[in-house]
């Protein structure tokens, strides 16, 4: 009997991927975030229909970390300085903006929202947890 391999998901190297694809053509890579999913830090006011736009070219955030389990940034909008925090799994898409090719993803919620995510890594504000 052959044992079975667990792999862990695919998800974060097809975005770092897909990402470094754009970049290299030359174009500017957008993220498409489900804003609602746990752990999302972005902006609330620049959110439209439950969803977030972001440009993620090198040239327009700072501290870029793709990660496996979430893309952390910082970033300008309408020149308010915002740390960005997006679990990997809450990409519904990345793809250049001049063409739009890129990828799509199914965007799952989760059984279980874990209580407290980690903070941003770089310059994030401190942040207080009550503990009981």
């Amino acid at each position: 009997m052959t044992e079975q391999l667990t792999m862990s998901d695919n998800k974060p190297y097809l975005i770092r991927a897909i990402y470094e694809w754009i970049v290299d053509n030359n174009c500017t890579p957008y993220l498409v975030v489900q804003a609602s999913y746990p752990g999302v830090v972005v902006p609330e006011q620049f959110v439209e229909d439950g969803k977030i736009t972001l440009n993620a070219a090198p040239r327009s955030v700072r501290d870029l970390d793709l990660g496996n389990d979430r893309i952390t940034f910082t970033a300008s909008f309408s020149g308010v300085v915002y740390d960005i925090v997006v679990p990997c799994f809450a990409v519904a898409a990345i793809f250049a903006r001049e063409n739009a090719q890129g990828m799509m993803f199914e965007v799952k919620v989760p059984d279980e929202v874990p209580e407290d995510p980690a903070p941003p890594t770089g310059g994030g504000k401190p942040t207080l947890k009550v503990v009981k």
